[in-house]
């Protein structure tokens, strides 16, 4: 099928060409930005988070982002700060590697 185009110049001319058919790219065939541009553009939502999910996240991590954690100084190959004890098991920590031999499975030692 021919087609009238302007030819590049500096003059105003007219050339026909070939017009050529072409397909929208399917989405295996497209990087992911290129995917969210399109679907914004044609108005498709699947690909986008609804407005109240949105803000219902932010509700619930914006406290945690705002609050200040302190942080604490420990030595090296150590359990942590000495303000660790604040949260600690009764009895202290236990370190598996290191701890009683294992059990079998009838709960006896091996």
């Amino acid at each position: 099928m021919g087609m009238m185009s302007l030819a590049p110049g500096e003059g105003l001319s007219l050339q026909t060409g070939e017009m050529v058919a072409s397909r929208a790219p399917r989405a295996d065939e497209m990087d992911a930005y290129e995917r969210v541009l399109g679907a914004a553009m044609t108005g498709e939502s699947t690909l986008f988070a609804r407005e109240d999910y949105v803000e219902e996240a932010w509700r619930i991590v914006d406290p945690v982002l705002k609050k200040s954690t302190p942080i604490y100084q420990y030595a090296p190959n150590t359990w942590g700060p000495d303000e660790v004890a604040r949260v600690t098991p009764p009895g202290g920590w236990h370190n598996p590697a290191s701890g009683p031999e294992p059990l079998t499975p009838g709960g006896q030692a091996a």
